[in-house]
């Protein structure tokens, strides 16, 4: 396990609180984070029906898995025995028989079938087979969205939970470390993300890494004008500029990381945007303090590009923390104008200062968490425009 049973058992509490607030008494979490999160449950195995599954007054979660993945439920999670339930292959791909049937005979053979059930309506590889299952199946329930409830209860980490992230984000500094050496003109780009993604795994002697919930973006030339770009065969071009996104990843915890490098001579535009860029992103660290909401980092943020013309639409950063694919957001915080979620200690979330001009960007990011008195930062690795002449 890769933390106490004390803790587990507190999240567990967090989460039967925010039950009892939203009236839910069952709560069936399909989100492949909340499921890690509430059992510690670990393995490539999400594209399968899976689920965690919380009554209000249990004193465990239930794991529900394939059969196939009986021992990995038992190795990765707290669980007692009896709280972890498998499905039988025969629910594999035999449509209209799906695993959810038997979730539906679990419910109703633990009586809970009229009991109010919350769903996680917007959660990754929940199905509308899997809600349609549900509904159907147990048409004495109230099913209702739990609004990503145990995605809230994440938002502040623990003690332990920021140590895993301060060593992902040890493994993000090596990864973009090697990008910056093998970035170079006429080397294919899947070579150099080859490499990056070799110092990922390889880690740190003291953190080896895994891998992460999205893999290295690598916008370069006109591509980094657009948005989540990955690797071709394609070769750099000296003269144009690339935007790494990388995170290292331990025990499933991420610190992501952005960085530009400008190929041949210095271009003052892209210097200048890349150091008004940084402002932007030191405006809204520096806003970052118990107390303050996501709006108030945003406005800051926003408040240096006003003053330099510069045109953002897209929000500037969002929660992390645990993360599977697709994502290493957490779905809850926004940095973004609007969001009055209010910043406590031990809150983390990536900001992000990506700008696009039309057929060229520069980006820089950084893992912030807020403390007692303000932030710092996860990682350490410099901000400015990287120039390799």
């Amino acid at each position: 396990m890769n933390f106490s049973k004390e803790e587990y058992k507190s999240r567990l509490k967090k989460v039967q609180k925010m039950m009892q607030d939203k009236n839910i008494e069952l709560l069936i979490s399909h989100d492949t984070n909340n499921i890690n999160y509430l059992t510690g449950y670990d393995a490539w195995s999400f594209y399968y029906a899976q689920c965690a599954i919380v009554h209000v007054n249990s004193e465990e979660p239930l794991c529900f898995v394939r059969a196939q993945d009986a021992g990995g439920a038992h190795i990765t999670t707290y669980l007692k025995k009896e709280n972890i339930i498998l499905y039988d292959e025969n629910y594999i791909h035999k449509w209209p028989s799906h695993p959810y049937d038997y979730l539906v005979e679990i419910i109703k053979q633990k009586k809970w079938d009229k009991l109010c059930i919350g769903v996680e309506m917007d959660a990754h590889y929940f199905t509308a087979f899997c809600h349609e299952k549900i509904k159907n199946g147990l048409p004495n329930s109230k099913i209702k969205d739990c609004d990503r409830l145990v995605n809230w209860a994440r938002l502040v980490k623990s003690e332990k939970e920021i140590s895993y992230m301060k060593a992902a984000a040890k493994i993000s500094e090596n990864g973009m470390k090697t990008a910056m050496q093998v970035i170079n003109p006429g080397i294919r780009q899947c070579d150099a993300v080859g490499e990056i993604q070799k110092a990922l795994f390889y880690g740190t002697e003291e953190y080896g890494g895994e891998y992460a919930s999205i893999t290295t973006l690598l916008p370069t030339g006109k591509g980094t004008s657009a948005s989540h770009l990955t690797a071709t065969q394609d070769k750099f071009i000296e003269g144009e500029a690339t935007i790494i996104e990388l995170s290292g990843v331990y025990k499933r915890y991420h610190s992501p990381m952005a960085r530009t490098v400008l190929l041949g001579k210095p271009d003052q535009l892209k210097i200048d945007t890349m150091n008004k860029t940084i402002e932007a992103l030191h405006a809204g660290i520096d806003a970052t303090k118990p107390g303050n909401t996501a709006d108030e980092v945003a406005q800051a943020f926003w408040k240096i590009l006003d003053k330099y013309g510069i045109e953002k639409k897209s929000r500037t950063g969002y929660s992390i923390g645990i993360g599977y694919p697709p994502d290493w957001g957490e779905h809850t915080l926004n940095i973004y104008k609007g969001d009055m979620t209010v910043l406590e200690p031990n809150v983390c979330f990536h900001m992000i200062a990506v700008m696009q001009f039309g057929d060229w960007g520069v980006e820089a990011s950084e893992a912030v968490r807020v403390t007692e008195k303000g932030s710092e930062l996860f990682c350490n690795f410099p901000k400015e425009l990287h120039i390799k002449s």
